[in-house]
């Protein structure tokens, strides 16, 4: 599955907005379901979440790696994930671009889902996956203007 789009974060500057995004302590604030996000190594991180789809829901252990860092423009962030309701595989590309006293983060990648959570079917985990997505966004402009 694609997944592209952007968002505006307001009243930040660029180096800002990419620090954050690297930043382990606020991402756990900031991705739905995500209970733990700990550092394993250099920009790798061990992460503990519970995703829900549906009536379907389990616990996930996976990593987070941080890779083609292109300091304070872009990086790629891969993503890897197991549990009792199947695995999911996602690779993005984040680019940020300073306008005014605002970042414009686009994203781009794919996600790949199997086992039960594949069998709910594509246009649920499209919808859940753009749900999940705004709400990671506004909830790191919460904490931005925090």
């Amino acid at each position: 599955m694609k997944i592209n789009g952007s968002y505006t974060l307001q009243g930040v500057d660029v180096a800002r907005a990419y620090a954050t995004l690297q930043d382990p302590q606020v991402l756990t604030k900031c991705i739905p379901g995500c209970e733990s996000l700990e550092k394993t190594g250099d920009a790798e991180y061990a992460m503990k979440m519970k995703m829900a789809l549906a009536a379907v829901s389990g616990q996930f252990a996976g990593k987070v790696r941080i890779v083609d860092p292109n300091e304070p423009v872009s990086f790629k962030m891969i993503v890897e994930g197991n549990g009792k309701i199947g695995f999911m595989k996602g690779e993005g590309l984040l680019h940020l671009t300073p306008s005014e006293s605002n970042v414009e983060v686009t994203y781009e990648g794919d996600v790949q889902v199997g086992g039960t959570m594949a069998a709910i079917g594509q246009r649920l985990i499209d919808t859940t996956s753009k749900m999940m997505i705004k709400r990671f966004f506004d909830k790191l402009s919460e904490e931005l203007a925090a």
